[in-house]
């Protein structure tokens, strides 16, 4: 499996997956054109990387203040059980849209949105029966990725050398 992502993941591979980053709805023609392939040998591209997991899935890029959520934090938790069991527990809530288990002094980190601030605390009261939280509201993202780059692109010199 490892000699097939490979052969996916080259030039053209990686092509593809900056095109469909920057925007997923992209046609297999409009794609196609972008890199170079015809509709069907882009088609099977596809299909061959969702196959492989290299393309795990489509969503929506959602503004949760236009949706009723102003309010995003990003919360540190230690634990006082299980960290696989804090991670399921966490998981669980609504509000929380990414969670991971980390190395450290905290057992998991959250990214969650609330509509209020009220409504932030009272999620860290719930949460706070679990563990110690740990908690800051996310003012800005200024440098939040739009895309993955390839293995070649995230180890050229300028990128390693840049300040």
């Amino acid at each position: 499996m490892a000699l097939e992502i490979e052969r996916l993941l080259d030039e053209t591979g990686w092509q593809i997956l900056h095109e469909l980053q920057q925007n997923a709805r992209l046609s297999f023609s409009e794609l196609g054109q972008r890199v170079g392939l015809s509709s069907p040998a882009v088609t099977e591209r596809v299909r061959r990387m969702e196959d492989a997991g290299i393309i795990t899935g489509y969503r929506a890029e959602i503004d949760t203040a236009k949706v009723g959520y102003p309010v995003s934090a990003i919360i540190r938790m230690s634990a006082q059980r299980d960290c696989r069991q804090l991670n399921t527990i966490v998981s669980a809530f609504p509000e929380v849209l990414e969670s991971y288990r980390v190395t450290g002094g905290d057992a998991v980190i959250m990214k969650v949105i609330a509509t209020s601030i009220v409504h932030l605390e009272a999620l860290i009261d719930r949460l706070s029966i679990h563990g110690l939280p740990t908690t800051s509201l996310i003012l800005s993202a200024p440098a939040r990725k739009k895309f993955i780059p390839s293995i070649e692109e995230s180890m050229s010199v300028e990128n390693v050398l840049a300040p």
